[in-house]
């Protein structure tokens, strides 16, 4: 466990933004000062500082078989303060974790409420699992429940017809948008395939999840209605894995799960040289362990992000995306200190020398 810490002087550079920075700044009671104190004891760390980093895609608190019990949550929790990721967009969970918010020591969730998954559509015990009629209202709980968001489970496989299909008929998604817009909420979807983008696009969603399945005319589209994406690369990873136990009985499934992998960055590159929102995501939860935010920087480097851009989608741009402060007058002290500039090498993302949250350090 950390202790709470006297003033910090944190002496930088300090980074404000991708190209704005100044030499150091103090910690005061927790929260972040361009002036230095008047009067106690005051500590001085060396570093590259940062704001706290940002998975916007993970999902604490469920691992392969759903909703696990609140030791294993916090486990995960404390691995992404490990990695310097302090704010996380949790996009999906069975489990309520809003017991987090009351811990100090633990990173900040933005939390999507429950997965909305057609029946017998998604994995078991992830999502409420329901039928069109009911989406609206499905999208209108979460959307109370959770702190901003509501997750869709956008495709999935359908058995009947061997490969990836759309979770719900384009009919019933416009309305079931609105619904969380009317209550204040965005809306994100779970996206293998191809026409599931299309028909969430057209009923306006906000942000897609993977977006594997993105092609040149839904890049366009997404573009138009200023569409963000998640891309999770570290997961996307796992689509030949996802394809070889699929393959028996269903080789249609697996062949589409290949070509989605074998295009992924192509298919990222394309998204961003159109100007699409893009931020950095793990999926970790379900099927991969927490604390991979820095892995998914760089992978996004590998699609084509130039290393200030990756580094952005995982902290000034990721936050003002989420709506929450990074290094600025009175916010609170949630930063990563690193021993040399990640602008330069976002593989320096993956060894914080030091986490700082809530003005305290651990």
């Amino acid at each position: 466990m950390g202790s709470v810490l006297p003033s910090l002087h944190l002496t930088g550079p300090v980074l404000l933004g991708p190209e704005e920075e100044r030499d150091g700044l103090w910690v005061i009671d927790g929260r972040i000062s361009f002036s230095a104190p008047t009067a106690g004891e005051v500590v001085t760390i060396n570093g590259w500082v940062l704001p706290g980093l940002v998975d916007a895609h993970c999902h604490v608190g469920l691992e392969a078989q759903g909703g696990v019990p609140p030791e294993r949550a916090e486990e995960h929790a404390l691995a992404e303060r490990a990695a310097g990721a302090l704010l996380l967009r949790d996009a999906g969970s069975p489990y309520d974790t809003h017991w987090i918010d009351d811990r100090e020591d633990l990173p900040r969730i933005i939390r999507a409420g429950r997965h909305i998954a057609r029946t017998h559509r998604y994995i078991r015990n992830f999502a409420h699992e329901i039928e069109p009629a009911d989406l609206v209202d499905y999208v209108r709980r979460e959307a109370r429940r959770g702190d901003g968001w509501v997750k869709l489970v956008g495709d999935w496989i359908d058995r009947d017809a061997g490969d990836l299909a759309s979770s719900f008929p384009k009919e019933v998604l416009p309305a079931a948008i609105a619904a969380a817009h009317e209550e204040g909420a965005r809306v994100t979807a779970h996206c293998f395939g191809e026409q599931s983008l299309v028909d969430l696009a057209d009923a306006w969603i906000d942000c897609v999840e993977h977006a594997t399945g993105l092609t040149d005319e839904t890049i366009a589209l997404f573009a138009e209605r200023e569409i963000a994406i998640v891309p999770t690369l570290v997961n996307i990873a796992n689509f030949p894995k996802f394809a070889d136990a699929g393959e028996a009985k269903f080789p249609g499934y697996a062949a589409h799960m290949r070509d989605l992998y074998e295009r992924r960055f192509d298919t990222i590159a394309a998204a961003h040289d159109a100007g699409l929102d893009i931020y950095v995501g793990t999926d970790a939860g379900g099927q991969l362990p927490h604390g991979l935010v820095a892995k998914e920087v760089e992978a996004l480097t590998q699609a084509g992000l130039t290393p200030l851009e990756a580094l952005d989608a995982a902290t000034w741009k990721a936050r003002a995306w989420l709506m929450r402060p990074a290094i600025e007058e009175g916010a609170s002290a949630d930063l990563t200190l690193y021993q040399e500039d990640p602008r330069g090498d976002v593989r320096i993302l993956a060894d914080p020398q030091h986490v700082i949250l809530r003005g305290r350090s651990w």
